[in-house]
């Protein structure tokens, strides 16, 4: 019970997905000390992308998880900017990998159950362009892997609705700066993993 209300307390203490963290910096996909060609980069928007971020970060062979924004017109727009729903960007989550430990079939799979792909511009009560069902490509393997994935689950019936999800080339990636927020969800992570 003890556990239990020190993780709805750091919960709490989170703040919600429309309020400003801080800055943005437009970057390069990341690296870590994996051997390069063993790395790979997926981008995805699936709604709030701290909602989406922590549920990756749980993924064994996921190296880091960052927030942030793309496909939109504005170079760097501030987190206020991309709300108004007038920059284009969608709230994403750039996802570096370890390819000898998880494949892009499986950070998909991790994609359509983590949101719902069926609602437009919206995901339960953030609603805006900014919450988007999306995948980024990086590459033709990847965006052929996307358009197969959606396809067999639209004709299987899996949603009772039609993937309203888009397939585009990524341009750039502005990374969204969360100290506070992805330490707090780090806690609570490690919190929920040890109940």
């Amino acid at each position: 019970m003890k556990m239990l209300s020190l993780f709805a307390c750091i919960m709490l203490t989170l703040p919600g997905c429309s309020q400003p963290q801080s800055t943005n910096q437009q970057t390069p996909p990341m690296t870590q000390n994996t051997p390069s060609s063993q790395i790979d980069t997926a981008t995805f928007g699936g709604g709030c992308f701290w909602c989406t971020e922590a549920q990756f970060q749980l993924l064994d062979g996921v190296l880091s998880v960052q927030s942030g924004f793309s496909g939109g017109s504005v170079k760097n727009p501030s987190y206020k900017e991309v709300c108004t729903g007038q920059t284009g960007h969608a709230e994403v989550i750039q996802v570096t990998y370890d390819t000898t430990k998880l494949s892009y079939d499986e950070l998909l799979e991790a994609f359509w159950t983590s949101h719902d792909p069926t609602q437009l511009n919206r995901q339960g009560n953030d609603i805006g362009t900014q919450y988007r069902s999306v995948i980024f490509y990086h590459n033709e393997n990847q965006h052929q892997l996307a358009e197969s994935y959606k396809k067999k689950l639209n004709d299987s019936g899996a949603y009772e609705n039609p993937l309203l999800l888009k397939s585009l080339r990524v341009r750039y990636f502005i990374k969204r700066m969360t100290p506070i927020k992805t330490i707090s969800m780090k806690m609570a992570i490690n919190l929920t993993a040890s109940l």
